[in-house]
């Protein structure tokens, strides 16, 4: 037995979604027909707004609803320090950590062959490119510590090799095989002051 057309719908376009399996997703439907109309159309507005209001920081590729973003717009920030790191998610979770104050750059992934991601699919040229504009002299490498980001930041370090900037990597107090943004702040903030040159 299948559900009505409209059900079956949403359930098979919320599976879609990381983290959500067809028992998640059905309750969620469900969720959604026992509350009140007025929330349902909150969340739908919600999700047309974030398509029509969220877009990427023509700078840092951070997602934002200006651009440049807050962050490149900040002049009280460091402007000599770049910090690189995977996702959008990673940016906050370096926020939240609270003792850095320089810019990012978001590569918007990670080097993984297996699932077909190589060097051309990040934001690696658009990086080479505002070092060689110059005004940056270090450049923090804060990827995952995963194989895939170690093979990002290896590839990055190699990159910027020939250009005149100082490339560090955030220290390893981030555990191996986690992301920036399941750690907490403390941890964050330790790997930051324990970079090291690459």
């Amino acid at each position: 037995m299948r559900y009505p057309p409209a059900i079956q719908k949403l359930v098979e376009e919320l599976i879609r979604l990381p983290g959500i399996g067809p028992r998640s997703a059905e309750r969620i439907v469900f969720h959604l027909l026992k509350s009140p109309p007025d929330e349902t159309v909150r969340l739908a507005g919600a999700l047309t707004e974030l398509r029509k209001k969220i877009h990427h920081c023509s700078s840092c590729f951070n997602v934002a609803q200006s651009d440049p973003c807050p962050i490149c717009a900040d002049v009280r920030r460091d402007q000599h320090t770049l910090c690189v790191v995977e996702r959008p998610t990673d940016v906050v979770a370096v926020e939240r950590a609270g003792n850095y104050r320089g810019r990012y750059h978001v590569l918007m992934g990670k080097i993984a062959p297996l699932d077909g991601v190589g060097p051309e699919a990040l934001r690696i040229r658009e990086l080479i490119g505002r070092v060689k504009r110059g005004g940056i002299g270090e450049v923090i490498i804060a990827t995952g510590s995963d194989v895939e980001g170690e093979a990002t930041a290896l590839y990055v370090a190699k990159t910027l090799k020939e250009l005149p900037v100082r490339v560090t990597r955030i220290a390893h107090g981030i555990p191996m095989g986690s992301s920036l943004d399941f750690s907490d702040e403390v941890t964050i903030s330790k790997a930051f002051q324990g970079r090291t040159p690459v």
